[in-house]
């Protein structure tokens, strides 16, 4: 009687491996000499996908790594890959972390982290936007789906996720490590653009129109990878103060250097995109961040200086020579052309929707608005502002509906701010609380806060900032283990970890 063949151990042990792989090539080899190079991108994007969903499903905090990183390039992919749906990525994205979360076997993620206020909030703008689907002025549905995307569903999928899969310091100081690094690298494609030209696809993108907006006085308005100079300036302002002020916390001295020129390097890009309205946010932001940092000095001196730096812009020419600066400061001139067409248009807007407190709808402004409602008269009035948009949009009860939701916010992430006792991490959520406090104020001149990555950094902020109390709290009171005799109970005063 003949010994059982043993089994082979692994594929690699077996004797039809080499075959298999000979076939496989053939195979392959032969369809690529039929349908051409569709067959090698089909492979290779169906390998990173199998890959993508495993990663995610090990560890759903991948998933959310992965989106913010998408969140700065997407823009970039449509304009040099074609109108590829590439925005449908990012829902991708939120969809498979989310299906990662609730099969993940783990007792990790405790669903009673979403039952917050923000996640509330959250989830009722989104019943609004739904409810919008019915509004009487009849815009379509198609450009509400479109619209909705960035005004609502990208929100109430992110926060609750986030609240579920970032709530750890770790994810934190990454969270901060991601954007700054992900921003510096825009700054420098945006001076490659300024200094060696933009490339066939990027050119081609402005003799379609974005030239009007982006080629001022014969020289280019730099908009990186982002979707346009308005949206890079403002994103580069946003991360800049982050950095700016990180700088001024109670961190390593290389790590505030590393910061400062970061934040040197950020500002430098909001300068060449020619964006005005990040000039506010800068205002705004430093202004908060004075407020709330308990520095009696600190604040004396940074109100001395802004008023300083608003003096040279206001009531002088220094730096006229430079067309960005100049151009920065007609932001200040309440005669500029540019701004007196906006106040027109807001007269035309304000007796139209007198008699309409709900609006035109969802999708009937903007972009969506001339794509899919060109029939509606709201379509044909740029909003110029996200606070307009909000505003002919949702109507003058929508519009007090979110700012109420945004400045409740802003005021209890001020608050959360406040109680933080640790210094390290209340510099971190300081740092974010005073960036979304500019991007709120210079949405008022442009439509940011809609536009990705601002958006996903918004977001992200929120999140980190509720939890900040709960990451406040000292290490060993997380562990409900009674105290060891003659061990002191914590205090407001308990000494932090140096990792925070």
């Amino acid at each position: 009687m003949k010994p059982a063949t043993p089994f082979p151990q692994s594929v690699l042990d077996s004797r039809w491996l080499l075959p298999m792989a000979v076939g496989g090539a053939l195979g392959v080899g032969w369809l690529v000499g039929q349908l051409g190079a569709l067959v090698p991108g089909v492979l290779l994007g169906g390998t990173l996908g199998v890959f993508l969903v495993l990663l995610v499903f090990s560890s759903p905090r991948a998933g959310l790594v992965i989106f913010i990183g998408y969140c700065f390039g997407v823009m970039t992919l449509n304009r040099h890959l074609g109108d590829g749906q590439f925005g449908l990525g990012m829902e991708a994205l939120l969809g498979l972390t989310w299906l990662a979360v609730v099969f993940h076997r783990s007792p990790e993620f405790s669903w009673a982290l979403v039952r917050n206020d923000l996640c509330g909030l959250a989830l009722l703008w989104f019943i609004i936007n739904v409810l919008e689907l019915a509004n009487p002025a009849g815009a379509s549905p198609v450009g509400w789906l479109y619209e909705m995307r960035g005004t609502t569903l990208y929100w109430v999928l992110t926060v609750p996720l986030a609240c579920l899969v970032f709530g750890q310091r770790r994810d934190l100081r990454l969270f901060l490590k991601l954007i700054i690094g992900l921003s510096v690298l825009g700054t420098l494609y945006g001076i490659k653009q300024k200094v060696l030209g933009v490339d066939e696809m990027e050119q081609h993108w402005l003799d379609l129109g974005a030239g009007r907006t982006h080629l001022l006085w014969g020289q280019l308005r730099v908009f990186s990878v982002y979707s346009e100079a308005a949206q890079f300036g403002t994103s580069q302002a946003h991360v800049g103060l982050i950095c700016l002020i990180l700088a001024l916390g109670p961190f390593a001295r290389w790590q505030r250097l590393l910061l400062a020129g970061a934040a040197g390097l950020l500002l430098y890009g909001m300068l060449i995109s020619g964006t005005r309205g990040a000039l506010f946010l800068l205002v705004v932001g430093g202004a908060i961040y004075l407020l709330l940092s308990k520095q009696l000095k600190v604040l004396l001196l940074g109100a001395l200086l802004g008023v300083g730096a608003f003096g040279v812009l206001k009531y002088t020419t220094l730096g006229n020579s430079n067309l960005n600066i100049q151009r920065l400061r007609t932001g200040l001139d309440p005669e500029d052309a540019s701004l007196q067409i906006r106040l027109q248009n807001q007269r035309v807007l304000r007796e139209y929707l007198a008699t309409r407190p709900l609006g035109g709808g969802v999708g009937v402004s903007g972009m969506w608005g001339t794509t899919y409602n060109a029939d509606k008269f709201l379509s044909s009035i740029p909003p110029d502002s996200y606070f307009v948009k909000v505003w002919v949009e949702y109507g003058i009860v929508g519009l007090l509906i979110w700012l109420t939701i945004m400045l409740y916010l802003l005021g209890k992430c001020g608050g959360i701010v406040w109680q933080i006792r640790d210094p390290r991490l209340r510099q971190q959520l300081l740092a974010l609380t005073a960036g979304y406090g500019g991007i709120l104020a210079s949405s008022y001149g442009n439509e940011i806060m809609n536009q990705m990555p601002t958006a996903m950094i918004l977001f992200l902020s929120w999140v980190f900032v509720f939890n900040g109390p709960r990451l406040d709290t000292p290490p060993l009171a997380l562990n409900e283990q009674p105290e060891q005799p003659g061990q002191a109970a914590h205090s407001a005063n308990s000494t932090y970890p140096s990792y925070v």
